[in-house]
């Protein structure tokens, strides 16, 4: 190259291309694998561009997912990425640790004896497992009395995460869904009672809704089902969602009896991503004891160097977020996950008092045990609804708190939830209930937004 050339000043493209920024101008990779990679820190600034356009997850209250774990946990979560889990003969010690999991939670939900259960993805392969055990055991009861096994149903309300029909739809069983009321939003043994029948593979109930974080009545549902086994020889199984409360529950209400204390709980799913503490996914399904676990469901492979038995619908999975989990029980104890539940519910309270006192809004069922958030409506009459407060929180001030219609037949009901989490500090709560204020007072005075408008803005309840 020439002095000429070396000197001559390079077109901004040109340099783009030698920065490797080009995709500043051109735009990031969209519809298929670039011809040429880029280097690594380029990488990395194309995806941190693009995601700085998401919301904040520190002002995301509608999900109950893990925002944030300790330095010490994300480094044990970054230094095995790697570990494939399912290589059990490779990593015995991390199948081990599983299993501790596994034998810990037994323990916390007071699982009589010796019990089994599994790891997963989160709730919802949790609940698919749980639930196709259930199919499995009624079909094993039919079978053995000689009865058809062709019209199997399962009951649930209408409170429960969209999982519990999805489970319904994908492996042939009628959803029998309980519908919610216009002022009661969880339910309970009158509720259950006209659904149930000898084809029922069992009852669901949720522990902390996403609605408004209430439990059904778990103990009312148990009663039922014990009574309907001595009266019509019914021995229909209870299957208790515990994906958000089963990390509250044990914490904030030890004396409150909702799990294996309760003859007809047969299975528990909860997700360690949630209260847990744990960033996603990981979720646990623990059985009552080593029989409630269809044995049909139970596979042995012996390709990856020893026989192994496996339940669960994914197969190679990361090791990091058992190990997390695992840390998080070492790490907090029973002591320190009972402080970081009651601080969370010490700022729900706080916040649930400043809505109160603004005048315009009504808590929902404070007072009952409940997960540590708060669920609020508008108490009279506005020129504004609770999608405009939703819309007005984050257009304005970036908070995602969502506003959402209730299940049938609930459904004229709109409720605003505000998940309250171990982020959440109390000048956070303070924040959030002057911003709340300050929406409600400029939706006062230029009204709501247009239906159509409106109709974009909608959240759901979140998971």
């Amino acid at each position: 190259m020439s002095e000429a050339d070396r000197t001559m000043p390079l077109s901004r493209a040109s340099l783009a291309r030698i920065e490797g920024r080009n995709w500043l101008i051109e735009g990031a990779p969209r519809d298929e694998i670039p011809a040429e990679g880029v280097e690594p820190i380029v990488a990395m600034r194309i995806i941190n561009q693009e995601i700085v356009l998401d919301g904040i997850p520190e002002r995301n209250l509608a999900t109950f997912v893990t925002t944030w774990m300790e330095p010490e946990a994300q480094q044990v979560i970054a230094e095995n990425l790697h570990r494939n889990f399912i290589d059990h003969a490779e990593y015995p010690e991390t199948a081990e640790i599983e299993q501790r999991c596994i034998r810990m939670l037994a323990k916390l939900y007071h699982a009589p004896g010796e019990t089994t259960g599994a790891r997963t993805q989160g709730s919802s392969e949790a609940i698919m497992l749980g639930a196709l055990s259930l199919k499995w055991k009624w079909r094993e009861r039919r079978e053995a009395a000689g009865k058809p096994t062709d019209k199997p149903n399962l009951v649930f309300g209408g409170d429960v995460h969209v999982v519990w029909e999805k489970f319904c739809r994908y492996f042939d069983v009628e959803p029998r869904i309980v519908p919610l009321q216009e002022h009661r939003y969880t339910i309970g043994p009158d509720d259950v009672e006209p659904h149930v029948d000898e084809n029922t593979i069992g009852v669901a109930a949720v522990l902390g809704t996403t609605f408004t974080g209430h439990m059904d009545d778990i103990v009312g549902i148990n009663d039922l089902l014990v009574r309907l086994k001595k009266e019509r020889s019914l021995d229909v199984p209870l299957h208790v969602d515990g994906a958000s409360g089963g990390f509250v529950w044990p914490f904030l209400y030890p004396d409150s009896p909702w799990d294996f204390r309760l003859e007809q709980v047969r299975s528990i799913n909860v997700s360690g991503h949630k209260f847990g503490l744990v960033y996603p996914g990981i979720g646990w399904l623990i059985f009552r004891e080593t029989s409630d676990l269809a044995p049909d469901l139970v596979f042995e492979e012996n390709y990856l160097g020893k026989t192994d038995a496996t339940f669960t619908l994914n197969f190679s999975t990361g090791s990091s977020m058992v190990l997390a989990q695992y840390y998080n029980l070492v790490r907090y104890g029973r002591a320190g996950y009972t402080y970081i539940m009651k601080n969370m519910q010490e700022n729900a309270r706080v916040l649930a008092d400043k809505l109160e006192a603004m005048g315009r809004f009504e808590i929902i069922g404070r007072g009952d045990e409940q997960l540590p958030l708060v669920a609020f409506r508008l108490a009279g009459e506005e020129n504004f609804d609770e999608f405009d407060i939703a819309w007005q929180l984050s257009a304005e001030r970036g908070w995602m708190v969502p506003a959402y219609t209730l299940p049938p037949d609930a459904q004229d009901v709109t409720i605003m939830r505000a998940l309250v989490k171990e982020t959440m500090s109390r000048e956070h709560v303070d924040t959030l209930a002057r911003d709340i204020e300050e929406a409600c007072a400029t939706l006062a005075r230029k009204g709501g937004a247009h239906p159509s408008e409106r109709a974009k803005i909608v959240t759901g309840p979140g998971h």
